[in-house]
């Protein structure tokens, strides 16, 4: 079996002030997607795919593709304001991506069977992408999907609030609802205190998020072009996204597809503000030193 890695690549980095996903974070001026790649191809991995916006494209050409393409079989796929379905044109006020959900779509036709999505700017451990790539070789169904969930507290920031995306599963540990709780910070010892649609709301320190780690099949394709319609008639404004978990809910309010959470023991880091930088550095330092990683990827 082919297995696809699809790394989201096109975030604009604005809360950052930069395209995280090119920062040298590692020893040997490793970056975060390159640990990524590396854990991906240990994991059993032989295909990626980058999404990119166009802008990027030369830049990812001279600095990154190189590092990859003599071990892995390597695609790049632009992921641009103007691929709309039929009948819908670009607002002139609209300026950013369309999201993670037409990030994913983007990717469509280079993915041929089973695949991985994960977000190239984040670290998320060798354990993660084992068990995701377990899990696509060996499905429930045909159209079986999981998503990796990491605890709320091993993934939030020291330096200011942070959106997640709660997990919430019902008793066979099947992903029930998705909901997404913004601007999270520490509350209390064990708690965590954010907000979903401006309502306040208090989430367990051990709940278990997503950070876009997900299994999917080709058949999530023309469900999300579906969604992705649908988000486009409802007039978004300028800065709203389509989101890939946000797609999901929709899926699972309808009952068209099935999502195993899998509970991961792997660390998650990845830098949301700029003074997140110097910890993910360190974080880094102690896996290298641990042997974990080469120093040199």
């Amino acid at each position: 079996m082919t297995l696809t890695l699809v790394l989201l690549a096109a975030g604009m980095g604005s809360r950052f002030g930069g395209l995280k996903q090119l920062e040298p974070v590692g020893p040997g001026g490793a970056t975060l997607m390159d640990y990524s790649v590396y854990d991906a191809e240990r994991a059993g991995f032989t295909r990626v795919v980058f999404v990119i916006r166009p802008e990027m494209a030369g830049e990812f050409e001279t600095q990154v593709l190189g590092r990859y393409r003599k071990r892995l079989e390597v695609r790049v796929v632009l992921q641009r304001l103007e691929d709309l379905p039929p009948g819908f044109e670009v607002p002139p006020d609209r300026l950013r991506p369309w999201g993670t959900g037409q990030a994913v779509l983007a990717a469509r036709d280079q993915v041929p069977g089973a695949f991985a999505v994960l977000n190239a700017d984040d670290f998320y451990g060798r354990e993660a992408l084992a068990e995701i790539a377990a899990f696509l070789r060996a499905p429930a169904s045909p159209d079986a999907c999981a998503v990796i969930g990491y605890r709320l507290d091993q993934t939030a920031s020291l330096e200011g609030g942070v959106n997640r995306a709660t997990l919430e599963q019902d008793r066979k540990g099947f992903l029930r609802r998705i909901v997404e709780v913004r601007n999270l910070s520490v509350a209390s010892v064990g708690r965590f205190r954010g907000e979903v649609e401006a309502e306040p709301r208090i989430v367990a320190a051990d709940a278990l998020v997503s950070m876009n780690l997900w299994g999917l099949t080709p058949s999530i394709f023309p469900r999300l072009a579906r969604g992705f319609e649908a988000f486009l008639v409802r007039s978004p404004g300028p800065r709203a996204e389509y989101y890939l978990p946000e797609a999901i809910q929709g899926m699972l309010a309808e009952g068209v597809v099935s999502v195993k959470v899998i509970p991961t023991e792997s660390r998650w880091c990845g830098m949301t503000h700029p003074g997140d930088r110097q910890r993910v550095e360190s974080f880094l330092q102690d896996l290298v030193a641990a042997g974990e990683y080469p120093p040199s990827l």
